[in-house]
């Protein structure tokens, strides 16, 4: 229950979601010296669900996201060096230096990646269950996407066969109300709930408050259990919001797509500070270990930001590495009338697939 976590876990809780703050606001006041060549997109606000998820996931379990997944990626134990270094293009970047910030990956614990069109990584996300479920493994995939994301056929279709194969599967869905600059009411009927509509697929449902510590890990620890124990596929819609712009590190609440009064609404639930103010409220001796922890924290993220300004860029010699490629040396003309198989047209040279 919620009522039983522990100091212990509440400063766990702050130094995971504090972690990923600092991250996002060390990006967003370095991007402008234009050493971040690649669009990001921040989680500032958003925290909170995915530290709270990873309290009832283990390594084993299968995580997959969107373009909007830093906090995912880091929640789920994804090495900060690496992250940090993909956003510089360096070679030591969890993607060497290919993918940037919408395509981050790390293996060792299970977080398959994330992809910058919206609804593409859900079905990979089904498919992984059905692999976990197939294999007679006790892991689940977690499945992370965006209130637009309902609305791509991609989600029905991969909703409807996780319910009629009664997968091991999560989908956690952040409603931060808009997508790029437009409202829910913009682009859904006034009347819809998502919590509504995945039940009309099939799905068991769960709704809560991503700013809300307490009420978050509550909802998100009953939502696991019905994946794991009852085996029954499940969707969670968490309210939350982003602070900052759709993609990039600055405010835009100027451009008037959104109000300044709504902001500042959603600003003063800010889970960081709930939390913080929580477990202050047990003692004044806790601050000094808050102090502390802030202070290793902030050691933590100045130091991976170190780790990718000194990693060497790739050597243009591997352009073609660990990619799909167009083989310079046997191009086809695919112009002339003679046929040209599939087989011509994917082969292997050098243990590289190679598109011509």
């Amino acid at each position: 229950m919620v009522h039983s976590l522990t100091l212990t876990q509440l400063k766990r809780l702050y130094k995971r979601i504090f972690l990923i703050r600092s991250v996002e606001e060390e990006i967003a006041s370095r991007y402008s010296a234009g050493k971040m060549r690649c669009p990001t997109h921040l989680s500032i606000g958003q925290e909170s669900v995915p530290v709270i998820l990873e309290e009832f996931l283990n390594k084993e379990d299968y995580a997959i996201s969107t373009h909007r997944g830093h906090a995912h990626y880091l929640a789920k134990g994804g090495n900060l060096n690496a992250m940090i270094a993909e956003l510089y293009g360096k070679e030591t970047g969890c993607s060497k230096g290919r993918g940037g910030s919408m395509h981050l990956i790390d293996l060792k614990v299970n977080f398959m990646g994330t992809s910058a069109i919206v609804g593409n990584s859900i079905p990979i996300g089904v498919g992984l269950a059905l692999s976990a479920q197939l294999n007679l493994t006790e892991r689940i995939s977690v499945i992370y996407l965006g209130d637009a994301a309902v609305e791509e056929g991609a989600f029905y279709e991969a909703a409807n066969f996780s319910v009629v194969r009664n997968l091991p599967v999560i989908f956690i869905c952040e409603n931060n109300l808009y997508s790029v600059y437009s409202n829910l009411q913009a682009r859904q009927p006034s009347n819809r709930s998502l919590t509504d509509l995945a039940l009309g697929i099939g799905l068991k449902t769960f709704t809560g408050d991503g700013c809300d510590i307490k009420g978050c890990y509550e909802t998100l620890k009953n939502a696991v259990s019905s994946v794991r124990k009852d085996k029954a596929p499940t969707f969670v819609e968490m309210k939350t919001y982003r602070w900052r712009e759709h993609c990039g590190p600055n405010y835009d609440n100027h451009i008037g797509y959104r109000a300044e009064s709504e902001f500042l609404k959603w600003q003063n639930k800010d889970p960081l500070k709930r939390l913080k103010d929580k477990i202050l409220s047990e003692g004044n001796r806790i601050n000094d270990s808050l102090l502390k922890i802030e202070k290793t924290v902030l050691t933590q993220v100045n130091s991976a930001f170190d780790f990718a300004e000194e990693s060497p860029f790739p050597d243009a010699s591997t352009a073609y590495s660990d990619v799909y490629a167009r083989d310079p040396n046997n191009v086809k003309d695919f112009s002339t009338a003679n046929p040209v198989t599939i087989e011509e047209k994917l082969y292997h040279k050098e243990d590289k697939i190679c598109y011509i």
